[in-house]
Formats: structure tokens, sequence, C-alpha cells
């Protein structure tokens, strides 16, 4: 089976995959899979989970966004921020979550976009966490 290969770089750090069969990210207009040979491209991601096949093996990665870079022999992941599932601190996101779902309810005070932008990376990450 053709593989490539997978980098994913943040402002943090850097994550570099060999030998992937399959990856699938969230672009803003919906979900979207690579293979390898995968037509050349520039796609914008939103918050969401990437999904990373190697062999029989499957890795979660949750994002909040940032752009893919598709050639035919490698995928550049440029995201603002990229946790694997088993880097994700579940009772921080439960955290964030709650304080983000206490936000949207005390309207008056606080920016209920930004207040629902951080319950949906807390809900991604806590669904990144369970797999």
């Amino acid at each position: 089976m053709a593989t490539f290969s997978i980098e994913i770089v943040t402002p943090t750090h850097v994550i570099t995959e060999e030998n992937v069969s399959y990856l699938r990210c969230p672009g803003v207009g919906g979900s979207f899979g690579v293979m390898a040979g995968h037509t050349d491209g520039i796609i914008a991601l939103s918050v969401g989970e990437v999904k990373v096949e190697i062999g029989n093996k499957e890795k979660w990665i949750a994002t909040s966004g940032g752009f893919a870079d598709i050639s035919s022999e490698k995928v550049l992941l440029l995201l603002e921020t990229a946790e694997q599932s088993f880097e994700i601190d579940v009772e921080r996101a439960k955290t964030a979550m709650k304080r983000a779902k206490d936000r949207i309810d005390d309207k008056c005070k606080i920016d209920v976009f930004r207040a629902e932008a951080a319950l949906i990376r807390a809900i991604n990450r806590l669904k990144i966490a369970n797999r």
C-alpha cells in the first residue's frame, strides 16, 4: 500500500509521522480524507479531530484549527494546537467546559462568541481523550 508522511507544526512543537496510509482532517467546509498521491492543495481547518492511520493503528489528535498543505508525498499541517489523545488532561478539559458553560449562562458579563468557541474546543478535547 502506498504511504506518505505528515508533519504537524504548532507554535510549541512538531509531530512527524511516516508511513501514513490515511489522514482525515476537519476542514472548514467539512471533513476530508487524504491518501498517498492526493492532489496538491491548501485547505483551511476548523476545530475538530485529526485521524491518522499508520498500518492497522489509528492516532487521534484534537486541533483548534489551522491549515493543511497537501502534496502527493507529504502533508504539512500548520495548526494552532495539536493534542494527541494520550496528552489531553481530561480534568482540565472538563474544567474548561464548565467555565465556558457558566460564561454562556451569564451572558451580560462576557463575550458569548468567545465562550461558545471555548466550549466547542473543550468538548472536542474530551471526545478525543476518550479514543
